[in-house]
C-alpha cells in the first residue's frame, strides 16, 4: 500500500489526493470547504460543528469517488475501511490531529452509507459502527438493542473505557444505516511487483519439497488491526491470486498421483512441517490469528493459524467437508473421507478422520488424536459442508 501523495496547495481552486492502493490509484476532486480546523481535545460543539462544516460543503465528488473505487475493485467493507482510512490520511494526517482524522473518518463511512457513530470521553474519541457478528478481543456498545463495534479501540488498547465512559454525540446522519461486517471473501489485486518470494520445504516420506512462494508484505498491514471474528469468518479468508498461483498448482502437482486420503495428509503435513511454530503469547504478546496467507509468509504460526491454512488447503483442492475441534488449549481439524481413516469423529450423523495441521510430540497420522486431548472436551466451532452436499 504505497502512498503517493499529490496534494498541493489546500487552498487552491483546484485541489486534488491522489495515491496507490493495492493495484489501483484512488484519486478525487476535493471542496476546499471540507478542510477544517479541529481542536485536538474535542467537546460536543466542535465535532457537531466539523460535521456542520463538511456537510455544507461539496463532499459528494469525493464519497463518490470511494464508493465507486469499491465497486469497482469489489472491496468487502474492512478494505473499504482501509481506503477510507487511508483517505483521512491525506486529508488530516492521523500524527499530526488524531481528533480531526478520525472524525474524517466517521464521516467518510456515514456518507457511504455505514451506520457509524463517535463519543467522545474525558481525552478520547470512540468511533463503532453498526455490526451484528460475533466479534471478540475489542469493545462493543449497545445503542438502543443494536450492538456497535468500537473501530479505533486499538490506539487506546491500554485504556479502560469503563472508568471514563464514551457520551455519544448525537448527529444524524440520513441514509447512514448499513451494518458493516468483518468478512473478507476477497483479497485485493496487488501489483505483481510488489510481491516477494520466499523458500518454503519440508520432507515427506523421506523426499524433500521445495517451494518458492510468492507474497506480498500488505497482507499484514490488512490484517494489522483486524478482530478475533468467529471460525466461519476466519476459516474463510482466501489468498491473493499470485500467492495463489505460486502455491496452489504446485501443491496439486506433487498430490496428483495420490489418493484424496494421501494427498490430504501431505497437506497435513506441509502445514505442520513447514513451519516453526511458537505460541501467539510469545511472538506477539496476545492471541493474534493469522490468516492464511499470513501463516505463509510468517516466521512462526500457532494451531490456530495452521488450521486455517490447512482448511483452506483442503477446500481448494479437494473441497471435502471438515470441522474445526476446539479444546481448552488446542484447535484441530477434522475431515469427512468416503472411508474414515483411524479413530472417527462423529458429528452430526457424520464421521470425520482427525488430520491434526499443527506439531507435536508423535508424528500423528490421519485419524490419530494426540494421547493429551484424548480425554478432553471439544467444540465444533465451524462445520464446512460443500455446496450440493
Amino acid at each position: 500500500m504505497i502512498l503517493s501523495l499529490a496534494y498541493r496547495n489546500a487552498r487552491a481552486d483546484n485541489q486534488r489526493i491522489c495515491f496507490e492502493f493495492y493495484n489501483g490509484t484512488f484519486n478525487s476532486e476535493i471542496d476546499k470547504a471540507l478542510l477544517v480546523k479541529v481542536p485536538q481535545v474535542l467537546s460536543q460543539q466542535s465535532v457537531k460543528s466539523f460535521y456542520n462544516q463538511l456537510n455544507a460543503g461539496n463532499y459528494k465528488p469525493l464519497v463518490d469517488s470511494l464508493t465507486a473505487y469499491k465497486t469497482r475493485n469489489e472491496l468487502n467493507d474492512w478494505l473499504y475501511y482501509q481506503l477510507v482510512r487511508k483517505t483521512a490520511e491525506q486529508l488530516s494526517p492521523k500524527a499530526d490531529n488524531y481528533a480531526r482524522y478520525t472524525l474524517y473518518k466517521w464521516f467518510l463511512m456515514t456518507h457511504s452509507g455505514y451506520d457509524a457513530r463517535v463519543a467522545l470521553t474525558t481525552d478520547k474519541i470512540i468511533f463503532y459502527v453498526l455490526n451484528d457478528e460475533d466479534i471478540t478481543d475489542i469493545p462493543s456498545f449497545n445503542v438502543d438493542g443494536e450492538k456497535y463495534m468500537c473501530l479505533n479501540y486499538h490506539d487506546y488498547a491500554k485504556a479502560d473505557i469503563n472508568q471514563d465512559p464514551p457520551v455519544p454525540i448525537p448527529v444524524k446522519v440520513a441514509g447512514a444505516t448499513k451494518s458493516f461486517s468483518y468478512k473478507v471473501t476477497r483479497m485485493p489485486d496487488f501489483s505483481p511487483e510488489s510481491y516477494e518470494e520466499r523458500e518454503l520445504q519440508f520432507t515427506y516420506k523421506h523426499k524433500a519439497y521445495y517451494f518458492n512462494i510468492k507474497l506480498n508484505p500488505e497482507v499484514g498491514k490488512i490484517f494489522m488491526n483486524y478482530p478475533g471474528v468467529d471460525f466461519e469468518t476466519y476459516f474463510n479468508i482466501p489468498v491473493s491470486k499470485v500467492t495463489y498461483s505460486s502455491l496452489i498448482p504446485l501443491l496439486r502437482k506433487n498430490i496428483s498421483e495420490m489418493s484424496a486420503v494421501k494427498g490430504v495428509d501431505y497437506l497435513m503435513h506441509f502445514t505442520r512441517y513447514a513451519f516453526l511454530y511458537e505460541n501467539d503469547e510469545e511472538n506477539y504478546g496476545h492471541e493474534k490469528r493469522l490468516s492464511p496467507e499470513q501463516t505463509l509468509s510468517s516466521k512462526y504460526s500457532d494451531c490456530d493459524d495452521r488450521a486455517a491454512l490447512f482448511f483452506y488447503l483442503v477446500k481448494e483442492i479437494y473441497n471435502l467437508p471438515m470441522i474445526a475441534m476446539l479444546y481448552p488449549t488446542h484447535i484441530t481439524m477434522a475431515v469427512e473421507f468416503n472411508k474414515p481413516v483411524g479413530e472417527p469423529i462423529v458429528y452430526k450423523g457424520k464421521t470425520y478422520s482427525v488430520c491434526e495441521p499443527t506439531p507435536q510430540r508423535k508424528d500423528l497420522a490421519i485419524g490419530q488424536l494426540s494421547s493429551k486431548l484424548k480425554n478432553e472436551a471439544y467444540k465444533v466451532v465451524y462445520e464446512y459442508t460443500p455446496t450440493g452436499q
